[in-house]
């Protein structure tokens, strides 16, 4: 399984990203594997609990 994610190198050398499914909880690593591995925890956490607040992208068939 795999999900698609943004990231991006920080001035201060850390890396911030967010899963492109919500794009609004954004978080950080020290590097990018410890990155990857906040996101993962994100993943689990709102793909598994009903959390107020937190919007969700799908696609939508219309015809």
């Amino acid at each position: 399984m795999t999900t698609r994610i943004t990231y991006w190198l920080e001035e201060d050398g850390r890396y911030l990203g967010f899963l492109n499914d919500w794009p609004d909880h954004w978080t950080q690593g020290e590097d990018l594997d410890d990155l990857r591995e906040q996101l993962k925890d994100l993943y689990r956490t709102f793909s598994t609990e009903e959390i107020p607040g937190i919007r969700k992208v799908e696609e939508l068939e219309v015809a």
